[in-house]
C-alpha cells in the first residue's frame, strides 16, 4: 500500500491525513489547535502541525505530503528566516483602509484585469501596505514574503532559521502554488505570474521570485552599493501536480524521510475543491468560520465590483469565489439566544413556514466582507407580536445565512459561470435545517457529501498527484441528497431588507 499525506493547516486547527492513494481510503488522521486571534505567530502552526503529524501516527511510511492553508496571511521573513512580525490573517481588517487606498490608486477595473480580484482587507497586499505604513522599521527588514502554506512547506523541506532547521534560511527555496498566490493580489491567474509592479507599490519595495538570480547584498542591511534594498523575495510558483522534496529531515519530525515528494500545495478553499472531485459546473458552499461561494470555472473571470474573486483553482482551471464573514457563528449566536444545542434550533427552524412569518435577519455580526461593509452590524427586521416565536427566529437565522451566500452564487453566475450541481460543506452543512432550507433558498438540488477532512484530502489528492503524475479519481460518498424546493419569496423579502427597507412592513 503506497501512502500520501494532506495537511490542513487552517484558521482553527491544523489536520493531517494518511490516505491510501490506491483507494483514495483514510488510513489515519491526527490534529491539533491553533491559538485564536486575527494576527498569530507562524511558530505555532509549526508546533501545531508537529503534534498533529504526531497524533496520525507520523508520515515515517509516507511518500509523498502536500499542505493546504488558510489564504492571504502575510508571513514577512528577515535574512535570517525569522518571521519579522506575527502573520495577519485573513480575517484581519486593519488593512481596510489601505485597502481602499490601493484601490483608489491603481483603480478597480485596472486591479481586477491585472489580478482577478479587487484589493479588500483580507489580501496580501493590503496587509503589506499597512505595514509600510504603520511599522516602517519592520517593512525594511523584509526580505521575504509568503503565504502560511508556503511558510509550513519550507520548514517541512528542512529550511527556516538557522537554529531551528538543518539546512538554514534559504529564502530562494520558498515555493507557493497558483491557488494560494492568487489570493495576494499581485498575481495573475491569467498568466500565472507576479504583478511585480503591484507588489511594489503595496510594500513600497521591489521583488524578485524566488531561484531568478540574485543580486548579492553588500551588507547584513540588504542593500546594494547605492543604498536600495535589495528585491523581496516571492515563492517560486509551483504549476498543478509540480512537486519538491524534503531536502533534509527535520529533527522534530524524524519520522518524515528525506526525499519524499512535497506536493504544490494549495489555498483551503482550492484544496476543499479537490478534495471534493469539483470540476467545471460544479458549486461549493462551505459554512464555516466565514462562508464562501466558488465555482470551478475554466475561463478566468474578472469583477470590477470586487463582489467576486477570480482566483486560480489547484487543478489548472479557475476558482471564481464570493467569501462572508458571517457563516456558522451566525447560528452559534441565535442557539445561544435561545438557549438550545444546534439540533434544537434546526428542529425549531423546520417547524416554522419558508419565509419565517415575515422575520429577516441580515446577518452582519461582524460586519461583512461581501458586500464590503466592515463596520456595519447585525439587524432583526420584521418583528410583530404573531411572527415573534423561537420557531421564526431559528428559521430566520438560518434564511438569512444562507442569503448572504445566495447573493455570492448570483455573483459568480452573472459573469457567466455556469452552475450545474450544488455541494454544501462546512460544519454547520452537517445540520439536516440548513440542508433543507438551501435548497429552498438557492432553489436547487442540494448534495451533502460525507463529513470529512475536504481540505486535508484535497492536499492529499495532490501529493497522490505530483507521486503518482496523474490526479486520481477519489470517490467521494454523499450524505445527503436534498430535492429543489424554491421559495423565491424567501429571497424576495431578504432582499428587499438589505436595500433599506428598514423597519416597514414587506
Amino acid at each position: 500500500m503506497t501512502l500520501v499525506a494532506g495537511v490542513d493547516s487552517s484558521t482553527q486547527s491544523c489536520k493531517v491525513v494518511v490516505v491510501d492513494l490506491e483507494t483514495g481510503a483514510t488510513v489515519r488522521e491526527g490534529r491539533a489547535p491553533h491559538p485564536e486571534g486575527t494576527a498569530v505567530d507562524p511558530a505555532a502552526w509549526w508546533d501545531a502541525l508537529i503534534a498533529a503529524i504526531a497524533d496520525a501516527g507520523g508520515l515515517g511510511d509516507v511518500a509523498a505530503v502536500a499542505v493546504a492553508g488558510q489564504q492571504h496571511g502575510m508571513v514577512a521573513l528577515d535574512e535570517r528566516g525569522r518571521v519579522v512580525r506575527d502573520a495577519l490573517l485573513w480575517n484581519d481588517t486593519r488593512s481596510a483602509a489601505a485597502a481602499a487606498a490601493l484601490v483608489a490608486e491603481v483603480g478597480a477595473a485596472e486591479y481586477a484585469r491585472r489580478t482577478g480580484v479587487v484589493p479588500v482587507a483580507s489580501f496580501t497586499a493590503t496587509k503589506l501596505r499597512w505595514l509600510r505604513d504603520h511599522e516602517p522599521e519592520n517593512a525594511a527588514r523584509v526580505a521575504a514574503v509568503c503565504l502560511p502554506h508556503d511558510w509550513l512547506t519550507w520548514r517541512l523541506r528542512g529550511y527556516g532559521p538557522a537554529d531551528e532547521s538543518p539546512l538554514g534560511p534559504v529564502l530562494d527555496a520558498l515555493t507557493t502554488d497558483r491557488s494560494d498566490a492568487s489570493g495576494t493580489a499581485y498575481f495573475s491567474p491569467t498568466s500565472g505570474a507576479y504583478d511585480l509592479d503591484l507588489f511594489e507599490r503595496a510594500l513600497g519595495r521591489a521583488a524578485r521570485v524566488a531561484g531568478a538570480a540574485p543580486a548579492a547584498p553588500a551588507d547584513p542591511a540588504r542593500v546594494d552599493n547605492s543604498g536600495v534594498p535589495a528585491p523581496v523575495v516571492l515563492p517560486r510558483v509551483l504549476t498543478p501536480g509540480e512537486s519538491v522534496a524534503i531536502d533534509a529531515a527535520v529533527p522534530e519530525l524524524s519520522t518524515l524521510q528525506t526525499g519524499a515528494l512535497v506536493g504544490a500545495g494549495a489555498g483551503d478553499n482550492a484544496a476543499a475543491a479537490l478534495g471534493l472531485g469539483a470540476e467545471p459546473g460544479d458549486v461549493v458552499v462551505s459554512i464555516g468560520t466565514s462562508g464562501t461561494v466558488f465555482a470551478v470555472s475554466e475561463h478566468p473571470v474578472a469583477d470590477p465590483g470586487g463582489a467576486v474573486a477570480g482566483f486560480a483553482d489547484a487543478s489548472g482551471a479557475h476558482l471564481p469565489l464570493v467569501a462572508t464573514l458571517n457563516a456558522a457563528r451566525v447560528l452559534d449566536a441565535v442557539a445561544r439566544l435561545l438557549g438550545v444545542d444546534h439540533d434544537e434550533l434546526g428542529r425549531l427552524a423546520l417547524a416554522a413556514e419558508p419565509g419565517a412569518g415575515g422575520l429577516v435577519l441580515q446577518p452582519y455580526f461582524e460586519g461583512e466582507r461581501t458586500p464590503n461593509l466592515p463596520d456595519a452590524t447585525a439587524t432583526l427586521f420584521g418583528l410583530t407580536l404573531a411572527a415573534t416565536t423561537r420557531e421564526n427566529l431559528a428559521r430566520a437565522a438560518i434564511e438569512g445565512m444562507l442569503c448572504g451566500l445566495a447573493d455570492g452564487l448570483d455573483a459568480v453566475t452573472r459573469l457567466g459561470v455556469p452552475v450545474r450541481r450544488l455541494a454544501l460543506i462546512g460544519g454547520a452543512a452537517a445540520n439536516p435545517a440548513v440542508a433543507a432550507v438551501a435548497a429552498t433558498v438557492f432553489g436547487m438540488p442540494v448534495t451533502v457529501p460525507e463529513p470529512g477532512e475536504h481540505v486535508a484530502r484535497g492536499a492529499a489528492r495532490q501529493a497522490a498527484w505530483a507521486l503518482a503524475g496523474a490526479l486520481p479519481a477519489w470517490a467521494v460518498a454523499t450524505a445527503v441528497d436534498v430535492p429543489a424546493d424554491p421559495h423565491p419569496e424567501v429571497r424576495a423579502q431578504y432582499a428587499l431588507r438589505r436595500a433599506g427597507g428598514l423597519g416597514s412592513r414587506p
